[in-house]
């Protein structure tokens, strides 16, 4: 039977983010994939996003994702990029991954993460009174600022308009983790047993290398460090993804050669 690999996307994001690396790891690698959707992400994205959206916690996309694999027939490889890996490195400490791939991470409580570079990427979503409890998304140039900057600008246009409505509160959980009581963001690194590889990209500009260094060393345990000089935050997307997409092939190919998967 083919491994299964669990893909959790991003802020704003949808299933849609992992058509390159379904077709990578399916057609040319035989694994199974499937890609899930967060809760309330699953809108038009000129639509209204869901009143409750706001107010939707990190440990609420937990729940979820973590019934959907509970509903699988093995634990799978669980791959994730920005805030899903961040729900991926959750789910690695509730024992649910047999691997776990974290692609340019958001980082868990106790990791400082607020650089002046995050900040003007989400500039326009902060300085609206009650952001922490409304759904948001950001600006066109916001978006690219942060994120697609490594892309033409069509293909900017094109991936910002697929791009819906975020959870006010997950953010806040992810960003102010030192004002959040219900610590939704914390993962005790002592329960993440199986092999976990970080991959982050010197030019990201929302999760800044030396943000992902920190969270590899949290795992040091049990974690690989791989940082592309040419990438940035769209590392599923970007001219040149394939070198990436081959890096986690060949890591992968590793832990199950050497009967690593937990």
């Amino acid at each position: 039977m083919a491994d299964t690999i669990f893909m959790i996307h991003g802020m704003s994001g949808g299933p849609w983010y992992w058509d390159n690396y379904r077709r990578k790891f399916e057609e040319e690698e035989g694994y199974r994939c499937i890609a899930s959707t967060l809760r309330y992400h699953d809108m038009d994205p000129r639509g209204v996003p869901n009143p409750d959206l706001g107010t939707t916690s990190l440990l609420d996309y937990a729940a979820q994702l973590e019934k959907e694999i509970c509903q699988l027939d093995e634990k799978p490889i669980v791959m994730g990029h920005s805030m899903g890996a961040l729900l991926a490195q959750i789910l690695g400490a509730r024992n649910r991954a047999k691997a776990i791939v974290l692609l340019t991470p958001a980082s868990p409580a106790g990791i400082m993460a607020l650089t002046p570079s995050v900040f003007k990427s989400f500039w326009s979503v902060q300085t609206k009174w009650g952001f922490w409890k409304k759904p948001f998304r950001q600006k066109f140039s916001e978006a690219a600022y942060s994120m697609l900057h490594l892309m033409p600008e069509k293909e900017q246009w094109e991936i910002y308009t697929k791009l819906v409505y975020e959870s006010g509160k997950a953010a806040t959980e992810l960003g102010y983790w030192f004002f959040d009581p219900s610590r939704a963001s914390h993962v005790d690194e002592s329960r993440v047993t199986c092999p976990v590889l970080v991959v982050a990209g010197k030019l990201d500009r929302i999760v800044p290398a030396s943000v992902a260094r920190k969270v590899a060393r949290k795992y040091k345990a049990v974690s690989t460090y791989k940082e592309f000089e040419n990438h940035a935050h769209w590392i599923v997307g970007e001219p040149g993804w394939q070198e990436v997409a081959d890096y986690v092939t060949s890591w992968l190919a590793k832990q199950r050669l050497q009967g690593d998967w937990g």
